[in-house]
């Protein structure tokens, strides 16, 4: 028995060492993402690039899930994708506006000594109002208390709107080349066939590299939990999401160093929420009932509607944040604290509700009041006028 053990303890660690290899292969993709997307945006919509690359960085997220669905688990495919969409809303969006204040601490910003908002650009209204549909429809998950095949048909339907409309957008005008990093600039000074085919390089070497690298960095980092005694279900809902969604935040992070594409990384981060909304929501029954032989509707308990329902909670109130097109330092720092409680005390699940629900209603009273100006539904309808 000693022997086993013994064999098992060494098989853990040696998995876990591959780490060595496999964090700076995940780092190594994530950047040659971001340079095909810096460099693209001026080629196609930024809005279209951005949720392309985020089907690429959160590839691994929908390979977890659908192995948990194939297998049938219910709880622990509610834990992974509620745990991972609350991990983009709650620690992806803050990282954002704190990587962006950190990295212009010292320069000035109006007449303000520090950053204190990520002004959003027109086009980012899509993304935002993109937020709201996939949010409500959880909560209607949630009070119908299933999710079946036909679920999935709608949410995907939803998503090829949000992309038809983003397919719909001009590609950005071509700032002051100077102004760019070094490789996107040169990237760009390129004759047009050198150009497209160093982008697609970019896209396909980092696209590659993720494809390859994700499954053992996942292996390497379960081992890893495994070997320091974390459990199943914490590992499901909190470290599982945090390793396969890891290329985005590497992403959302190198945007954020300038105020310029701080609003780029914002809507890298909600372009992911959207898509595991929607996409991710969509490929769980399908791989259930597959899994199963027949078409078949998952049931869901007390237990994973109040998951559902804190995650569509936490969703509208990001949406609630964005859609006045600012993004403060005040909301990012309660949306981290309230992901944070959540993490340390996670069976307060229901307080955390009230709280969101709360902050919801107040947000809604200061917008009837005309304290929140809602702009992001004046400029979305001024696109669709404009391009439609």
């Amino acid at each position: 028995m000693y022997r086993l053990k013994l064999i098992f303890l060494v098989a853990i660690k040696s998995k876990a060492l591959s780490a060595i290899w496999t964090f700076p292969s995940i780092l190594f993709s994530a950047i040659m993402i971001a340079w095909g997307a810096e460099s693209a945006q001026f080629l196609v919509s930024q809005g279209l690039i951005l949720a392309i690359i985020s089907w690429l960085q959160t590839a691994p997220e929908f390979v977890v899930e659908g192995i948990i669905a194939w297998n049938q688990n219910i709880t622990l495919m509610t834990a992974n994708f509620t745990g991972a969409t609350r991990l983009l809303i709650g620690f992806g969006l803050p990282t954002v506006y704190l990587t962006a204040f950190i990295f212009n601490l010292k320069k000035k910003h109006g007449a303000k000594k520090y950053l204190t908002k990520v002004k959003l650009e027109p086009q980012n209204s899509i993304p935002v109002m993109g937020f709201l549909i996939p949010s409500l429809y959880a909560i209607f998950i949630v009070i119908k208390g299933s999710l079946h095949i036909g679920d999935s048909a709608i949410l995907i339907f939803i998503y090829l709107v949000y992309l038809y409309i983003l397919n719909k957008m001009p590609p950005q005008e071509v700032e002051s080349l100077e102004e760019m990093e070094p490789i996107p600039r040169f990237v760009l000074k390129q004759k047009k066939p050198v150009r497209n085919l160093l982008i697609l390089g970019f896209f396909l070497t980092g696209g590659v590299t993720l494809y390859l690298v994700a499954h053992p960095f996942v292996e390497s980092m379960l081992a890893l939990a495994v070997y320091i005694g974390v459990s199943e279900y914490f590992f499901v809902q909190w470290v599982a999401p945090f390793l396969s969604e890891f290329p985005e935040f590497v992403s959302a992070s190198y945007w954020a160093r300038t105020v310029k594409k701080a609003p780029i990384a914002t809507m890298n981060t909600v372009s992911s929420v959207i898509s595991e909304l929607t996409l991710l929501v969509a490929l769980i029954p399908i791989v259930y009932s597959i899994s199963k032989g027949a078409p078949t509707v998952i049931h869901f308990d007390h237990l994973h509607r109040a998951e559902i329902l804190l995650t569509a909670m936490q969703a509208l109130l990001g949406f609630l944040l964005l859609v006045n097109m600012e993004y403060r330092w005040y909301e990012a720092l309660g949306l981290f604290s309230l992901w944070f409680i959540q993490f340390v005390v996670p069976h307060i699940r229901e307080e955390i509700i009230l709280v969101y629900a709360g902050w919801i209603l107040l947000e809604i009273i200061l917008a009837i009041l005309g304290r929140r100006k809602w702009w992001a539904f004046k400029i979305f309808w001024g696109l669709m006028k404009k391009h439609f």
